[in-house]
């Protein structure tokens, strides 16, 4: 296996003519100086979530600085819900405040199609090193228009349910192969106790399309709910949705964390690391901090089994974290170096061999899953955050045709408010001060707004 020193370093060599380049053109930027020279130093903003795998990555962007000695890169890290607000905002009026952004793949055809992303293949193309060819399918699709990379991706992920080996063997239950959601909800009522030792499952809550609305849209998806029919009628009050809200808040209220409201991916990633929970349902990308014996009491504790389901075979999502470059910055080149780096082969050998193979960013390259040592760190997950990937259909998850693309959320401009005003108020009946039927019928008229706006 080549080396992530060796790979790297044939990148530098292969982009060192174009880095003289700019160099020497005194192209300013934030926190450069107004002369020119190679002597110049590029500051490139980066605003990305501040989930472990970004982490990591601002941990060892010092190996990308000692390579690229004109370049440093300034980390601005936020929680999901801001980070997305920040560069929403920034990137619509053209602020010009990062050179590059961390953005899903809601994000990317919609924002190229408002010109706001730089076009990547002018260089990932031209680069047999970093070898467009090896991103995940899926996920290189999700961020590519007309077959021309937008954003790259960072790491990818599915969903799937993680559960305490030990709690259950505790309490003599055993965790079905492919659970059903009443299965699931069932065994959260018998490890939920009233002891304060743990909550039988954790579930997002948290306000947010992102945060909350993911983890309900494939309950909705896979108990034949949807948000529109093929004419673009929204559904929310229809009794497939009702039933999957239903069910969903049941849960929550008799099994899960005591204030799911307070409660997203960040949040029950530590309730379930710390053993304070039987079960979790949430990203497959969590796999590789909950085996993570440096910040995780449960590594090596935690079985995985695939998304439950209900009417449907699969029920995962389909997301990336991605990076981009906004058309305002004004250094695409470097901030294009940094990309390469960030997203390439080099950089998950890099991750594993410094900071722990079951660390390494997945589901954005093929590659990663032949690497031995990755294999052998994260038997337990890597196979089934793979297929979970490729099972599931973006186009069409659940029962009925729908006239959208998206699992956890819909590719139109829309549903940006849409989803975060509906979580919202699905927050309210989690919370218990909102009925089922109010909130649906609350979010129905948002929801036919928004459909009306796609007619």
């Amino acid at each position: 296996m080549r080396s992530h020193t060796t790979s790297r370093r044939r990148r530098v060599a292969v982009s060192g003519i174009a880095i003289g380049a700019v160099a020497l053109s005194g192209c300013a930027g934030a926190g450069a100086g107004a002369g020119s020279g190679s002597s110049e130093v590029v500051t490139l903003n980066l605003a990305t979530v501040s989930n472990p795998q970004m982490k990591d990555m601002e941990q060892l962007k010092g190996e990308f600085e000692a390579e690229h000695p004109d370049i440093k890169v300034n980390f601005i890290q936020m929680e999901e819900n801001d980070v997305r607000d920040a560069i929403t905002k920034d990137i619509a009026t053209q602020g010009g405040q990062y050179d590059v952004v961390t953005i899903g793949a809601y994000e990317v055809p919609l924002w190229q199609q408002n010109g706001w992303l730089t076009d990547l293949s002018q260089w990932a193309d031209g680069d047999a090193d970093y070898d467009v060819d090896d991103l995940f399918p899926p996920v290189r699709e999700s961020v590519s228009v007309d077959g021309d990379l937008y954003a790259a991706p960072f790491y990818a992920e599915s969903s799937l349910l993680m559960y305490n080996k030990e709690i259950f063997e505790a309490a003599g239950l055993t965790m079905p192969d492919n659970p059903t959601w009443q299965e699931v909800a069932d065994l959260a009522t018998q490890l939920d106790t009233d002891s304060d030792d743990y909550v039988g499952i954790c579930l997002r809550g948290k306000p947010g399309w992102g945060e909350g609305i993911a983890s309900l849209n494939t309950v909705v998806h896979t108990f034949g709910g949807a948000w529109f029919d093929e004419d673009w009628n929204a559904q929310v009050d229809q009794p497939e949705f009702k039933e999957a809200l239903t069910f969903w808040s049941d849960m929550m209220r008799e099994s899960a964390e005591a204030d799911p409201v307070s409660h997203g991916f960040t949040e029950c990633l530590n309730v379930f690391t710390q053993g304070d929970a039987a079960m979790w349902y949430d990203a497959t990308s969590a796999a590789g901090s909950v085996e993570d014996p440096n910040s995780s009491s449960v590594a090596g504790k935690v079985g995985y089994v695939k998304s439950p389901t209900n009417l449907t075979e699969e029920t995962g999502w389909l997301w990336s974290w991605n990076l981009a470059i906004p058309k305002t910055t004004k250094n695409p080149e470097q901030a294009w170096e940094f990309v390469d780096w960030a997203t390439s082969k080099g950089y998950l050998e890099l991750v594993g061999e410094e900071l722990g193979w079951s660390r390494v960013p997945p589901g954005s390259r093929v590659s990663t899953y032949d690497i031995p040592e990755y294999q052998e760190a994260a038997a337990a997950f890597a196979d089934l955050t793979r297929d979970a990937m490729l099972g599931v259909d973006p186009a069409q998850p659940g029962v009925n045709p729908q006239p959208y693309v998206g699992i956890q959320f819909i590719t139109i401009p829309e549903w940006q408010d849409l989803g975060t005003q509906a979580s919202q108020v699905f927050a309210e009946v989690y919370a218990g001060r909102m009925s089922v039927d109010d909130a649906l019928a609350e979010v129905q008229q948002l929801a036919t707004a928004a459909g009306e706006a796609q007619k």
